[in-house]
C-alpha cells in the first residue's frame, strides 16, 4: 500500500495516469503528450508497472501502456481514482492525447484512400488469412438491420443482405465506399445502403441496428475500447455483434504496408472490453491457417446491459 501511495505522489507519475485513464500508448506517443524527454517518462512508467498499475501489451516492437496493473489495493479504489483522473487531466495533455488518436484515424484513412482499389489484391497477396467468411456469415441471425463497420470495398455485402432485409455500410475511406457502391450497383443489391463515418462516431441512430460485423476492421481501430461503446449505442438490448480480426501475431511490417494499428488480438482482450461495453460473448472459434495464411479468430456476443463509457 505505501509503495501505491509513493507512486501516486509524483505529479509527473500522476500526468501519465491521467491520460492512461483513456487508452493505451506508446513510450513514444506519451513523450509527445507530455512534452518531456522519453528517458523521464520510461522511468516514470517503470515506477508504475513495477507497483502494478500499469501494464504492458506488447505489440512485436511496440508496447502499449495501460491502467491495467495487478495491484490489488488498486483495484479497490480504482474507480474512485479513474473518476478523478479524468477530471483532472491537464488541458494541454488531453489536448496532445487527442490530436494523438486522431494522426492514427487520419493515418489508417489516408492510406484507405491511397490504396482502395489495390486493397483486394493487397490483402490476398500480402496478409493471406484462413478461410473464415462463410463460418462468419453463419454468425449472424436473420434480422431486419445488420450493419457493416469498416465495409470497405464490400466483399462482404452480398452474403450480408441474404442474412437481413436491409444492410448499412459505413466506412470512413470515401475511395472505399465508391467501389463498394460499383459493387452493389454490378451485382444488382437491393436493400443496401452505404455511408460515410468512423468507427468510433457511427452515422447510425441509437438502437437502429439489430446485428453488427466488423470483418478485419478492428485491428485499424485507434482506440478499440472506445468502438465497443458506440456499438451498444447503435444496438438494441439482445442485439449482437460479430467479428472477425486476426489472432496475435508478429508481422511488423503490416504497420507500414497494411496501416494496421494493432497486430491482431487475443480473445481474453476482446472479451474484456466486450463486457465493459455490455456485452456476453455466445461464440468464439479460432480459425487455423495453412502455410503462410494468418489465423483468425471469430466472436459474437449480444448486447446485455448498457455498458459506462468512458469519454475522452
Amino acid at each position: 500500500m505505501f509503495s501505491t501511495f509513493k507512486a501516486l505522489a509524483d505529479p509527473t507519475r500522476l500526468r501519465l495516469l491521467a491520460v492512461l485513464v483513456h487508452g493505451e500508448f506508446t513510450v513514444q506517443e506519451l513523450t509527445g503528450i507530455l512534452g518531456t524527454g522519453q528517458s523521464r517518462v520510461s522511468h516514470h512508467l517503470k515506477i508504475l508497472t513495477d507497483v502494478g498499475l500499469l501494464s504492458v501489451k506488447r505489440q512485436g516492437t511496440w508496447g502499449y501502456y495501460r491502467l491495467d496493473g495487478d495491484n490489488p489495493f488498486f483495484h479497490a479504489i480504482r474507480s474512485v481514482v479513474e473518476a478523478r483522473l479524468r477530471k483532472e487531466t491537464a488541458p494541454g495533455d488531453k489536448e496532445r492525447m487527442l490530436a494523438t488518436l486522431e494522426k492514427r484515424r487520419h493515418r489508417s484513412r489516408d492510406f484507405f484512400d491511397r490504396h482502395a482499389r489495390q486493397w483486394d489484391n493487397l490483402v490476398r497477396n500480402l496478409l493471406p488469412m484462413a478461410d473464415y467468411e462463410k463460418e462468419l456469415l453463419a454468425c449472424i441471425p436473420r434480422v431486419s438491420v445488420v450493419l457493416e463497420v469498416g465495409v470497405g470495398t464490400g466483399n462482404l455485402l452480398a452474403g450480408l443482405r441474404g442474412r437481413a432485409a436491409k444492410v448499412i455500410g459505413v466506412d470512413h475511406s470515401s475511395r472505399m465506399l465508391e467501389l463498394a457502391r460499383q459493387r452493389v450497383a454490378d451485382a444488382g443489391l437491393d436493400g443496401v445502403e452505404l455511408r460515410l463515418g468512423e468507427m468510433r462516431h457511427l452515422p447510425v441512430a441509437d438502437g437502429a441496428a439489430q446485428w453488427i460485423v466488423l470483418n478485419m476492421v478492428l485491428h485499424h481501430a485507434p482506440h478499440p475500447q472506445q468502438v465497443f461503446y458506440e456499438l451498444a449505442r447503435v444496438l438494441p438490448a439482445g442485439g449482437g455483434i460479430s467479428i472477425a480480426d486476426l489472432c496475435r501475431h508478429d508481422q511488423d511490417w503490416v504497420r507500414e504496408q497494411m496501416a494496421d494499428q494493432w497486430l491482431g488480438f487475443e480473445r481474453q482482450e476482446l472479451e474484456t472490453w466486450l463486457a465493459a461495453a455490455g456485452f456476453e460473448p455466445v461464440f468464439f472459434n479460432r480459425v487455423s491457417g495453412n502455410v503462410n495464411e494468418q489465423d483468425t479468430l471469430l466472436l459474437s456476443a449480444v448486447k446485455i446491459r448498457q455498458g459506462m463509457e468512458t469519454h475522452t
